[in-house]
């Protein structure tokens, strides 16, 4: 669904024949650009609402292009869109660049990946199954770990 602030912006497209997200732009205001300074989050809009099918997620992920030029990225990435959210998709943007980042109009801000879910059922008990890793923490599959 568009909705009224989005409805002259185009639906969110693949930008080629084999990209896993669809581009979700910017509906902010035209005169009313939202700037995030250096360190700073921002809310954007998207000016659309989805019903995904069940067994699926959709999931906002960072576009490159803005991290890698601008330090910018999605907060909370991925962010998870369940099948029985409908309200305005919105994406958490977050500036750790060095510079304050300007979210104009139809620009495109993140990336939409729809994905399959599986529900898990899960089940106590007292005690698991031995593996060569065993309870090793972060980092305890690296190089770092092997050396000591």
């Amino acid at each position: 669904v568009r909705l009224p602030h989005g409805r002259d912006l185009p639906l969110p497209q693949y930008q080629s024949a084999l990209a896993a997200g669809l581009d979700l732009l910017a509906a902010v205001p035209v005169d009313v650009a939202i700037e995030i300074p250096p360190g700073g989050r921002a809310v954007i809009p998207t000016g659309i609402a989805i019903a995904l099918p069940p067994g699926s997620e959709g999931q906002i992920r960072p576009r490159s292009g803005l991290a890698a030029r601008h330090g910018v990225t999605v907060l909370n990435t991925p962010g998870t869109i369940d099948a029985d959210y409908r309200g305005e998709l919105q994406v958490i943007l977050v500036n750790i660049g060095s510079e304050v980042f300007v979210v104009q109009r139809g620009m495109r801000i993140a990336q939409l990946v729809i994905a399959p879910i599986q529900h898990a059922r899960l089940v106590e008990w007292n005690s698991l199954d031995a593996t060569e890793r065993a309870s090793g923490g972060l980092g305890s599959t690296g190089l770092e770990s092997k050396t000591k």
